[in-house]
């Protein structure tokens, strides 16, 4: 958290520990900067505090550890360090770059997946689900049913990545629309990052299709020179942590297993470098039925404005999401400058967000992985 003022002329005299009285969502160093800043923030605070004002649906799950993970990381009272040290799943598998102490994906020297939960087997789905799927899921007490995971399970932490991607087919209304005679699904993944040491999760789309020979192209800088081209084949779950369990035997080589035709496998192919210049060699295998960008952050980042165009004469469904509401909405205002047109599927709070608050926000906006989702 840094002075909403910073760089303003005067230098910063200590932390930011006085915030906005209206909106709480900036904080400044002193009076002097609060009051040098208003001419900024003045036409930003009434929007703020309407987004601010979201907090509380923003935090809303049904998992035991909600206040731990949400409020009290959110107002800085403790880290995601601190969770993870206590559930003993910090600096662990594909837990290692939950927080700070990780280093970028792209420096890391660790192996290129992990397959392990690093949990017992009865909190996380590591087999087959006891019943087939039989409804359309709508938020994580769904899926937590179905599955038969206790509350205090952590895997939502990183499911949100394979649910965002589950919750945008349901959004593009694609599920049934693949042709039955092939039961196939191509998606094009953009800009994956920390997820790319988490691939393993993605596994758990064979239990939400069942049936479906999902293939997952996953574009962007972020993707290793040494990995680009990777082929990763997964016709398993990733393992619990019990030796004994079933899950070891059937998915000892998993990573790279040939399905065995009656159940789904999910396919993932990465591809270094920006999508509008990758686009035409990867759909020479897989032209997309849907096209998802997680945590875009597309008014970041000027290299989103050809593939947004290249997107639009594509004529694909696309599904983005962002942090927070002001990114979105900052994010539809450039898709519509570079489209004409508004938004197709608007601005909408995604149920399979992360359920724990990012901690390296530059304000107090209630901000969340994969928060709020949206698309063309």
């Amino acid at each position: 958290m840094e002075c909403a003022a910073k760089g303003r002329g005067t230098r910063c005299i200590g932390p930011p520990t006085r915030r906005c009285g209206r909106c709480g969502a900036v904080a400044y160093c002193s009076v002097a900067h609060q009051l040098s800043h208003w001419v900024d923030h003045k036409e930003e605070c009434a929007r703020f505090e309407q987004q601010m004002g979201s907090a509380d649906v923003l935090h809303d799950f049904p998992f035991t550890f909600s206040s731990e993970a949400m409020v009290e990381v959110h107002e800085r009272q403790k880290t995601r360090c601190s969770f993870f040290m206590r559930q003993g799943l910090h600096q662990v598998g594909m837990w290692r770059y939950e927080c700070h102490c990780g280093t970028s994906v792209a420096a890391s020297d660790y192996p290129r997946m992990f397959y392990d939960w690093n949990l017992p087997s009865m909190q996380c789905p590591c087999r087959e689900p006891i019943t087939p799927i039989s409804m359309c899921l709508t938020n994580w007490k769904d899926y937590y049913e179905w599955r038969c995971l206790p509350l205090h399970s952590p895997v939502a932490l990183l499911l949100h990545w394979t649910f965002t991607v589950y919750h945008a087919l349901q959004l593009a209304a694609i599920r049934n629309s693949t042709n039955d005679s092939s039961n196939k699904l191509y998606i094009h993944y953009l800009g994956p990052d920390t997820e790319l040491l988490q691939l393993a999760v993605f596994g758990e789309l064979r239990a939400l299709f069942p049936g479906i020979q999902i293939h997952i192209d996953l574009v962007g800088p972020a993707v290793p020179q040494f990995r680009d081209g990777e082929r990763i084949n997964l016709c398993s779950y990733a393992r619990c942590m019990e030796m004994d369990c079933p899950c070891k035997s059937s998915t000892e080589n998993a990573s790279f297993g040939v399905s065995n035709g009656t159940n789904s496998a999910v396919t993932l192919q990465l591809h270094k470098g920006f999508y509008h210049e990758r686009y035409r060699e990867i759909v020479e295998d897989s032209f997309p039925h849907l096209i998802v960008a997680p945590n875009a952050g597309i008014a970041a980042y000027a290299s989103w404005l050809p593939t947004i165009e290249f997107i639009k004469e594509m004529n694909i469904p696309a599904l983005f999401s962002d942090y927070c509401e002001e990114a979105a909405n900052m994010a539809a205002r450039c898709i519509s400058s570079v489209t004409g047109h508004p938004l197709q599927i608007p601005i909408q709070l995604n149920p399979f967000r992360q359920p724990m608050a990012m901690e390296d926000s530059s304000m107090f906006l209630p901000c969340y992985s994969n928060c709020f989702i949206f698309g063309i």
